[in-house]
């Protein structure tokens, strides 16, 4: 026998406290449903949940919302796969060289506080209405949170530990693979994730506004606002709620699997 027994882990909470979120939706859904059948409100101003799970349930066994769901998906992976990309290079560029450092700078200082969503129109005059204009207003929406956070993690690394690894005898390029960047993960993980609830949001926003494909979750939502179909708008929008947290979810999982160590250093 060696030492103490291991230590179990954390408890968990009991079952009351983990039942908790999900018993506060129940309770406001009933809450919704009552007041719009005690009060008699219009469907067209708000639908009761009872009436919004059924189209739900209509539009996807008849295919539409799974097949405008794939679309917005495809969008979103793409640019911000883009953004992530060059975001993340461009932030590492920026830690290592003052020189680029220097050049960047000014320009992401002058364009990250713009409101992304405000180059819609001028986007759509240089590449009109189709996936180009999607595409590149998801990316550069992502793209400014990833340099911005990869930068600040290059340059805010740990100057104990890149005085130890000196005197170890590592050189520059040593130093910066094998310290410097591993110690920004945390910061790049974090500008992943807001770079994806940008993006999320600007590719909706942007299918609903000027899109010609007529496919995407934010076509759907300003085809069913015109004709005031709010059952269905309301249906499209807890597909978006949910799959967005489905996303958000998953990433965390590809962070914890990529670098575990990193988790909750952000």
């Amino acid at each position: 026998m060696s030492g103490q027994p291991k230590s179990k882990k954390k408890s968990k909470d009991p079952l009351w406290l983990r039942l908790l979120p999900f018993g506060s939706i129940v309770l406001f859904l009933a809450i919704w449903e009552a007041v719009v059948r005690l009060r008699g409100i219009t469907p067209i101003i708000l639908p009761a949940p009872s009436v919004i799970a059924d189209y739900l349930a209509i539009m996807t066994l008849d295919g539409s919302l799974p097949y405008h769901l794939a679309v917005t998906f495809l969008r979103i992976m793409a640019g911000f796969l883009i953004a992530g990309f060059f975001g993340i290079v461009l932030g590492v560029l920026m830690g290592m060289s003052r020189i680029v450092a220097r050049l960047a700078d000014p320009w992401i200082a002058a364009l990250y506080p713009l409101p992304k969503i405000s180059l819609i129109p001028l986007l759509i005059i240089w590449l009109g209405t189709g996936e180009a204009y999607i595409l590149t207003i998801s990316a550069i929406s992502a793209f400014f949170p990833v340099v911005i956070s990869t930068y600040s993690g290059i340059r805010q690394a740990d100057q104990g530990l890149l005085r130890a690894a000196r005197d170890l005898g590592a050189n520059a390029r040593q130093v910066q693979l094998k310290v410097v960047i591993p110690a920004a993960i945390p910061s790049i993980f974090s500008g992943l994730h807001l770079g994806m609830g940008v993006t999320i949001i600007l590719v909706v926003a942007a299918e609903m506004i000027g899109a010609s494909s007529q496919s995407g979750m934010g076509y759907l939502l300003i085809r069913f606002g015109q004709v005031l179909e709010t059952e269905k708008v309301f249906a499209a929008l807890v597909v978006l709620a949910v799959f967005g947290g489905l996303i958000i979810k998953a990433q965390e999982r590809i962070d914890r699997w990529i670098a575990p160590w990193a988790i909750g250093k952000e």
